[in-house]
């Protein structure tokens, strides 16, 4: 393993400068999910430059490399490419070329991860395996795993690696862990019906802010009594629309927020959970409410030995005690999960926080060490090899 680590490091760090390159012209031109039609195309170039067989347009715009031994397991890595509506205020020489775009998550650093083991692996024949490399449209609208899965991405694939950027960790740092890796995710819609009136006169009405903040409040009380304090929920409002002018008693107030869950089983009671709870509030005060609770994704799993072996491939390349076991899940959520209702895998964090620290995921101040990309390829490489051969062997 030691002698193909070897290998590893010397073709990633002979085509670093590039892909450096290749990175930040990515984080000038930012594409919104489903709209990533530059950055497939550009992907899908440089696939075929390096000798992969490439498919595009599957699952929209995303893009699809294979490479290797049509007869033999295949093994997967997924990578995804969209960026979000945030102003960027980096100030960086190749900030974002578009207002009101930015790549402030990290998808074009996964990006070139993917582009770089392509390359990688095109340089040398390191198995006799099949190697496909899924480049994922939507993931912040927790849409484009789903469109991939449609048109069957995931067929004969036995073991899938994901990774994603992690500024609360150094470059030079991963973190791992085994089992629940992030939370299932919901959007939910309360819409609170009461009857309008004069302001001066609020006994005459039924009013429906004031349902609101009393739903607001109770869901956030509800949750500290009747659940499990060791199984976390979380429930956060971030929008709040309601009412026509400012001395007239609001008819309807719309609530749009958050739900987490790291427990399943939890989660799937939740929806009438939270039904029964809001439903009880309005109703002790005149009012009605209407509830959609829309799944965004489950939780991602990750698989034990699959974990166990990225984390001995990314020994070759650094210190155990830059290998961080990371001791809790994560709140955030990731589609990546969808994959893995379909065949087994694991995703790690990498850390990308430079002498100056980072700032967080979605921020317009996220800037990201571009050295963590060099790790990210070595890594993610090494395990596809050794992973695919793990298949042969069995």
């Amino acid at each position: 393993m030691k002698d193909l680590g070897k290998k590893i490091d010397v073709l990633t760090k002979d085509i670093l400068p590039d892909l450096i390159q290749l990175r930040r012209h990515l984080h000038a031109h930012p594409e919104l999910s489903g709209q990533e039609y530059q950055t497939a195309a550009l992907v899908a170039g440089e696939l075929r430059k390096s000798g992969w067989e490439v498919k595009e347009a599957v699952g929209k715009t995303g893009v699809v490399a294979e490479m290797g031994n049509k007869s033999g397991p295949v093994v997967g890595l997924r990578v995804d490419m969209d960026a979000l509506p945030i102003e960027e205020r980096t100030g960086l020489e190749y900030s974002s070329s578009i207002q009101g775009l930015m790549h402030a998550c990290g998808h074009d650093l996964h990006t070139c991860i993917g582009l770089g083991v392509a390359k990688v692996l095109a340089k040398n024949k390191f198995t006799n395996s099949r190697i496909r490399i899924i480049f994922q449209p939507a993931e912040e609208i927790a849409q484009g795993a789903n469109w991939m899965r449609a048109e069957k991405v995931l067929e004969g694939v036995q073991a899938l690696f994901g990774v994603h950027v992690y500024p609360d960790l150094s470059v030079g740092k991963i973190g791992i862990r085994t089992g629940t890796f992030t939370a299932a995710a919901a959007e939910l819609e309360i819409e609170i019906i009461g009857d309008g009136g004069h302001g001066a006169r609020p006994h005459e009405g039924i009013d429906s802010i004031w349902i609101s903040a009393k739903v607001i409040s109770g869901l956030q009380e509800a949750i500290s009594r009747r659940l499990d304090a060791l199984k976390p929920v979380v429930i956060s409002f971030g929008k709040i629309s309601g009412g026509n002018a400012f001395n007239v008693i609001a008819e309807r107030v719309k609530l749009l927020g958050t739900v987490r869950c790291l427990d399943n089983n939890l989660y799937e009671k939740l929806p009438q959970w939270i039904e029964k709870i809001v439903q009880n509030i309005a109703s002790t005060y005149g009012g009605k409410a209407n509830i959609k609770f829309k799944s965004i994704a489950p939780p991602v799993y990750n698989d034990p030995e699959l974990t166990s072996l990225l984390s001995t491939c990314a020994k070759n390349f650094m210190d155990e005690e830059n290998i961080v076991y990371l001791e809790n899940p994560s709140l955030g959520a990731e589609d990546f999960a969808f994959f893995l209702q379909d065949v087994p895998g694991t995703m790690f964090r990498l850390g990308v926080a430079g002498n100056q620290g980072c700032a967080p995921l979605h921020s317009g101040n996220f800037s990201l060490d571009e050295r963590s990309l060099e790790l990210g390829i070595k890594i993610l490489s090494q395990t596809l090899v050794m992973a695919s051969k793990t298949l042969q062997d069995i």
